[in-house]
């Protein structure tokens, strides 16, 4: 009985986490940019070494003194992992709004110098004529943080060349990652390596920058809807089978006491 007491509870504990990743899913609905959350669950089987020692027998007829070990199963997740699949783009018309279609990141360096990837494009210039993202970080160009020339218009190509009244100023840090496993979240819009040297650039060969587009997040609602219905039915099913083990529980103890 405590078995399956304990099999519920961990199975319920995954499906709060499982729930709680799709809340934050939907949560960032609309955050351009954003990138899903997913993972996988998998039952691991207890076993210990006692299990698989047996009790001297007298002879061929008799019982054993103890019921035969079982195995039981606690849910564990077993991938976590960001899906990193390309979302729709939408049109803007913004000429600072790129988008990146296919693989690569834009690279920004936050105000106490750390360097972050990115997929979100909404750019902006401020009064001093930095490009920056949408919470205040540098943009950052071959040569830096970019300055764009005030009262010019400004075209971006495919490759990230940044062009004012039609003369090239800087180029867009747009690069791509070795192994996308090496990245983590940081916020709901920049990623940074998981380890130092766990994200390695090289360049971009499967990628593309849209001027005036903005890329949506990868998150379909109708899915994580279904997602959550799905979480939630596991998790009171969880709960059913705690709530029965205990009264039948309650109901041994009370049993026994009665008895003596």
């Amino acid at each position: 009985m405590q078995q399956s007491m304990y099999t519920a509870m961990f199975g319920a504990m995954t499906q709060e986490h499982r729930l709680n990743i799709i809340a934050n899913n939907l949560a960032n609905v609309n955050t351009t940019g954003y990138k899903r959350d997913r993972q996988a669950f998998k039952d691991v089987f207890e076993h210990y070494a006692h299990d698989d020692i047996r009790e001297p027998m007298m002879h061929l007829r008799s019982k054993p003194l103890f019921p035969a070990p079982d195995y039981y199963a606690k849910p564990r997740i077993a991938v976590s992992k960001i899906e990193f699949t390309q979302g729709s783009l939408k049109q803007t018309n913004n000429e600072l709004d790129v988008a990146v279609s296919g693989d690569g990141f834009f690279k920004v360096r936050s105000g106490d110098g750390k360097d972050y990837y990115t997929r979100n494009g909404a750019f902006s210039m401020t009064a001093e004529g930095q490009l920056v993202d949408g919470v205040g970080n540098a943009v950052l160009g071959e040569g830096g943080p970019i300055e764009l020339p005030p009262n010019t218009r400004i075209s971006i190509d495919g490759l990230g060349n940044i062009s004012a009244d039609g003369d090239v100023i800087d180029t867009l840090q747009f690069v791509d990652i070795v192994d996308l496993e090496g990245l983590q979240k940081f916020g709901n819009s920049y990623y940074e390596p998981v380890a130092e040297g766990s994200a390695v650039e090289r360049p971009v060969e499967n990628g593309t920058i849209a001027q005036g587009y903005l890329e949506a997040p990868n998150v379909e609602v109708v899915t994580e809807m279904v997602n959550m219905i799905e979480t939630q039915r596991a998790f009171e099913a969880y709960q059913k089978v705690i709530s029965t083990t205990g009264e039948t529980d309650t109901k041994a103890i009370m049993k026994v006491g009665s008895n003596q």
